[in-house]
């Protein structure tokens, strides 16, 4: 059976991450080193000391996220594992899929911190602040949620942005539209219809700006096949086609996040274990209550990073 290797987003970001991989392992602490001079500053120190709201906001929390996860993978790879000969597949949640393809291969550690950088200001930049609402909202069928945000867009922005499994999704467009939807998933049974605290209606049409200036920043960095295909957050399909995934990338700035399906594609696709690779556990709990038969792992430790190889190994 095989091993697949999912990334984290946002969301699992928190002071001193990486802190202990990067003070054991001088593999993991040149990643830090490589991303602070990629965007030349000292992100690692934020990473390691906070404060937290400044981690907090995107343009930082997504570059941290790729830094922790690349600096696991360098930690596995420094005592003999291969990506290439031990897994399958990997994945991420969102910005996770630039760790997932920094891990892979298809492009620098340099360039994915950049490229992170960029698109988060060009998600912050995207809608003016206070425009754009996240809510999230358990407990409801997929297509009773759609109706909902059908019956609220009434011409704005108003859509499913996350399928992340286990009854929770998560709706992103412009703010009386999603506050609206919330209230009718509400009345149409849901057990919670949460508002998000984020700055922007990420996954939404109304990121179609960030999406040009993404488009054009991975237009201008060098490119190779990953060394393991990546099951994209789009098509829920493997490639390892430099020109596909780049596009993928891109679409996905827009697009729905759809990892119930992802982990369901895995399960249907010969995967019996998914290793969650970076900072927090949110996609192994995820991944349990969407199929119980898949075993999970996380390697975001240098404790989690032997017991990984042991397992591994």
């Amino acid at each position: 059976m095989a091993v697949a290797f999912t990334f984290p987003g946002q969301g699992s970001q928190a002071v001193g991450m990486g802190k202990d991989l990067a003070d054991q392992f001088p593999e993991a602490r040149r990643v830090f080193e490589e991303v602070d001079a990629a965007l030349g500053e000292k992100l690692s120190k934020l990473i390691w000391e906070g404060p937290e709201e400044t981690l907090t906001l995107t343009a930082n929390a997504q570059p941290a996220l790729m830094a922790v996860s690349l600096a696991a993978m360098r930690a596995l790879e420094a005592r003999g594992f291969s990506l290439k000969d031990k897994v399958a597949y990997v994945a991420g949640h969102s910005l996770g899929e630039y760790s997932a393809l920094g891990a892979a291969g298809f492009v620098s550690v340099g360039d994915a911190a950049r490229l992170l950088r960029t698109r988060g200001n060009a998600m912050q930049a995207a809608v003016p602040a206070g425009e754009g609402a996240m809510a999230a909202i358990i407990g409801l069928e997929q297509a009773d949620v759609e109706a909902a945000c059908a019956e609220a867009a009434k011409g704005s922005v108003c859509q499913v942005a996350n399928d992340n499994g286990g009854g929770q999704l998560v709706i992103s467009g412009a703010k009386a539209a999603v506050e609206l939807a919330a209230k009718l998933c509400t009345e149409k049974g849901a057990k919670r219809a949460l508002m998000l605290q984020v700055s922007a209606p990420f996954h939404s049409a109304l990121m179609a700006p960030a999406a040009d200036i993404m488009r054009e920043a991975l237009a201008g960095v060098a490119k190779s096949a990953p060394v393991v295909p990546i099951v994209s957050n789009v098509t829920v399909t493997p490639t390892s086609d430099p020109d596909e995934i780049a596009r993928r990338l891109v679409e996905q700035v827009v697009a729905r996040v759809r990892w119930r399906e992802t982990v369901e594609w895995f399960g249907a696709n010969g995967v019996s274990t998914l290793y969650e690779v970076g900072a927090g556990k949110v996609l192994s709990g995820l991944a349990r209550r969407i199929n119980r038969e898949i075993a999970t792992g996380a390697v975001g430790t240098a404790a989690e990073v032997e017991a990984a190889l042991a397992t591994l190994a």
